[in-house]
């Protein structure tokens, strides 16, 4: 057995119906992110056996210092096991709506209001090309949050930013039930965000 496991969705897969389907949800989860925790662990034994030590996440976000023979697939299966981690914990049943607390008042400050937020991510979101992520993230340099899109399953870590609220827009998470229209998936996806947890992570890395 491996140092990484799959991690749990903490709900049921049909928890998120109608806006997110049971069928994708068992079959992203136990097939994809499954292959992300057996590419990483497979990847992970490649390691000098000092950086085998140390966090993911510290990893991650000194993705250059990783031998360049390894790095790409630590980058792709790494990024995908934490982003999918962090993604199941982003949403929940009967989620969305306007969010409150610390991260209410910081999309304000950054984006001047949530609607203007919520547009901006969802048309930079949609627009993402092949496969990749749309992100909210807190900037440590700047104290603030911002938007950044991510292709593939590259981590914001990698480029000194904290992730707190991902989309993914691979094909695989939502093609059984929305097809070719990706921005009436984005558009669903509001419903079950989880603003609470979002609102722990941006605690957590101020």
């Amino acid at each position: 057995m491996g140092k990484f496991t799959l991690p749990e969705v903490p709900y049921a897969y049909d928890a998120l119906e109608p806006h997110v389907d049971a069928r994708t949800m068992e079959i992203h989860h136990t097939k994809h992110h499954q292959a992300y925790t057996n590419g990483l662990n497979d990847n992970w034994e490649k390691l000098p056996a000092d950086m085998q030590s140390k966090d993911l996440l510290d990893v991650l976000a000194n993705i250059s210092s990783v031998p360049e023979a390894v790095r790409g697939a630590i980058n792709f299966h790494g990024g995908g096991y934490d982003n999918h981690r962090l993604f199941w914990n982003n949403m929940k049943q009967n989620g969305g709506g306007t969010p409150g607390g610390k991260i209410g008042d910081a999309i304000n400050k950054a984006f001047g209001d949530f609607n203007s937020f919520k547009e901006q991510f969802s048309t930079k979101t949609v627009a993402v090309q092949g496969s990749g992520w749309g992100w909210l993230v807190f900037n440590p340099k700047t104290k603030n949050v911002e938007y950044k899109a991510m292709p593939n399953q590259t981590s914001p870590r990698t480029e000194g930013l904290t992730p707190l609220l991902g989309l993914d827009v691979w094909e695989h998470a939502y093609y059984l039930k929305y097809q070719n229209k990706r921005a009436d998936y984005v558009t669903a996806w509001w419903n079950v965000v989880n603003w609470d947890e979002v609102d722990k992570r941006l605690t957590k890395a101020q």
